[in-house]
């Protein structure tokens, strides 16, 4: 496995292949991430992993500054899954000169949920993301489900530059008690870390009553959220939003539609988002 720092020595490994498939991450890595790795190797002729902690999509109050970077222990388990390069830029590689031109996604897309919480959140991810991806020569990338918002937006980013990519959302990973893989998770306490379960569990309580009645109209289904966010708030979390919305592009669902469910709650000083498809 080859570690490169440079756009320069980028472009000259991957000059030899056809078809990278590219896995973007922002490292402190884990079996999430691995995953997308595995299930990318056989999908192209070479596999890149990406390691980049992006400022532009961090919130001056957020944990830009203290977001682990673990690039040695990051490499060793890239290099254990099968990944051929690992692309670790600076930031004054990646970003030479202010950023000025950004991507900006739709706002009926990019301002709810996660968009409405941290605004100019999608505003940094897409333009890191494109720039990945131009730089990485992608023909097939991936990104994990349980950043479910920001798959949507990146997919249809792509489509709509027509960009010769395919998208791919790998499945998310979880632990043994059903607590989403995140990096962010090393955060919690023993405590919170024992805690944290609920999350998942109050979204399986929803899909369980959705598909015990699957005729719910808007206003059962409102209900169903509102009493997820009081039982969360009664706990000591902190929920910014638990909604059920309709998996084609995450507005309030009709009869009939395939639906997800989504949240996003801090416990303590930590913010965990979930979902679920129903």
């Amino acid at each position: 496995m080859k570690i490169i720092h440079t756009i320069a020595e980028l472009r000259e490994e991957l000059s030899a292949y056809r078809h990278p498939a590219v896995v973007p991450t922002m490292g402190n890595l884990h079996a999430g991430h691995l995953a997308l790795v595995r299930q990318a190797k056989p999908l192209g002729d070479v596999t890149v992993s990406t390691i980049f902690v992006n400022r532009l999509q961090f919130a001056p109050h957020e944990d830009f500054d203290t977001y682990p970077r673990t690039l040695d222990a990051d490499c060793a388990q890239l290099e254990a899954a099968g990944c051929d390069i690992v692309f670790a830029p600076k930031e004054a590689e990646m970003y030479p000169q202010p950023q000025t031109f950004k991507v900006h996604p739709p706002t009926e897309l990019s301002d709810i949920l996660e968009g409405h919480f941290r605004p100019g959140f999608f505003i940094g991810v897409c333009t890191v993301v494109l720039k990945l991806l131009s730089l990485t020569q992608a023909r097939t990338a991936l990104f994990g489900k349980k950043d479910y918002q920001q798959l949507m937006v990146i997919r249809n980013m792509v489509k709509q530059f027509a960009m010769p990519i395919t998208i791919i959302g790998g499945e998310t990973q979880r632990a043994e008690d059903g607590l989403a893989l995140s990096s962010r998770n090393g955060y919690l306490s023993p405590a919170e870390r024992a805690q944290a379960v609920q999350l998942s569990a109050t979204l399986r309580s929803i899909v369980e009553a959705v598909r015990a009645n699957p005729g719910m109209d808007a206003a059962a289904l409102a209900r169903l959220e509102t009493q997820a966010m009081q039982s969360l708030s009664q706990t000591g979390w902190r929920p910014d939003y638990v909604a059920v919305r309709r998996q084609a592009d995450l507005q309030p669902p009709q009869a009939g539609d395939a639906l997800v469910v989504l949240a996003a709650a801090r416990l303590g000083a930590t913010r965990l988002i979930d979902n679920l498809e129903i």
